[in-house]
């Protein structure tokens, strides 16, 4: 058996998927089709590339380092007949990442620390992602954890490479003796005459698709708070003083209930941002892999979004962008 670039899209979906069996549907496999066909790439590379996780598989740094060179072989293959555009050198052993309000960040550096344990990572966190665009830019930062929003584009500096970690739903946080509490999901246009905590401006769309979003539901908010401290902020909505939208992976208190909205009018893309020129590609690798990973745990840790998986969809998908699949055993 010799390696072909249809192995290395195997490799790169099972990588992106975190699982055989979504990487098989993905592609148009059936999962023994896809094992027996990375069992084989193993025994030709001579090592393990994966290891099975409690919720699908992980790459190893071995398959951290292979996916990346896999990557760059695609994308050289993709870009044949255009333009060349040269790869510049890259460096390694420390790593300046950025992150925005995001969970994952505990998870993720436990995961760099066994997967790369010579890699030193110094972590700044900045809540707009449009000021983490300014770092990197400058070079005060190496990466950065940040969000998008479909439909929204982002201008990326020319010099930075970016990549979706995952594309979910917006939810809303109410009290848990809300007159919507026993929805199953919640119109946004019955929330009009609530009091909304609402999160400062990130520079890369919100709240505009809020109060987009508002606008399209046939009201403007009527009140409305500029807060996002999560722990303060439950704790507020939790007497009752008003609603929030947050992040699926948000584990209420007591008091507060996590709800989907109605229609799925609101989404939300973590992202990973990094200069080229800064981080070897196997770290660059390794970092959005294991943030994957890390979003994923968190998502298949939340009750609320399962049952919205169990009532919607198998896998969700947006028309710009990645898969947002139902986290679980592979």
């Amino acid at each position: 058996m010799e390696l072909e670039l249809r192995h290395l899209r195997v490799l790169c979906a099972i990588a992106d998927s975190g699982s055989v069996g979504r990487a098989a549907s993905a592609l148009g496999f059936t999962q023994p089709a896809m094992s027996t066909q990375l069992r084989r790439i193993e025994r030709l590379l001579g090592e393990g590339l994966f290891v099975r996780g409690r919720t699908g598989v992980e790459l190893t740094a071995y398959g951290a380092e292979v996916v990346s060179q896999a990557r760059d072989i695609l994308a050289r293959a993709d870009a044949l007949g255009r333009r060349p555009v040269g790869r510049p050198a890259s460096s390694a052993g420390t790593l300046r990442l950025g992150v925005t309000n995001t969970p994952v960040v505990p998870a993720l550096l436990d995961s760099l620390r066994g997967t790369l344990p010579d890699l030193s990572v110094s972590v700044c966190s900045v809540y707009a992602t449009s000021d983490l665009l300014g770092l990197l830019e400058t070079g005060e930062l190496d990466a950065a954890l940040g969000i998008a929003y479909p439909g929204m584009p982002v201008t990326y500096p020319s010099a930075l490479a970016h990549r979706a970690i995952n594309t979910v739903p917006i939810f809303v946080a109410l009290h848990a003796g809300h007159p919507l509490a026993h929805r199953l999901e919640i119109p946004l246009e019955e929330l009009s005459d609530d009091t909304w905590f609402v999160a400062s401006d990130d520079g890369v769309g919100w709240p505009g698709v809020f109060y987009d979003a508002c606008r399209a539901a046939g009201f403007v908010p009527a009140v409305t708070h500029e807060f996002h401290v999560l722990d303060q902020l439950q704790s507020m909505i939790a007497k009752g003083l008003g609603v929030a939208l947050v992040q699926p992976t948000v584990r209420p208190v007591d008091g507060v209930l996590v709800k989907p909205l109605a229609g799925d009018p609101l989404w939300q893309r973590p992202l990973l941002i990094w200069h080229p020129d800064k981080v070897d590609a196997p770290v660059a690798e390794a970092v959005h892999h294991h943030a994957v990973r890390a979003y994923r745990d968190l998502l298949a840790q939340a009750p609320h979004l399962q049952k919205w998986l169990a009532r919607s969809y198998t896998t969700a998908r947006l028309p710009e962008g990645p898969v947002m699949a139902q986290p679980g055993p592979d």
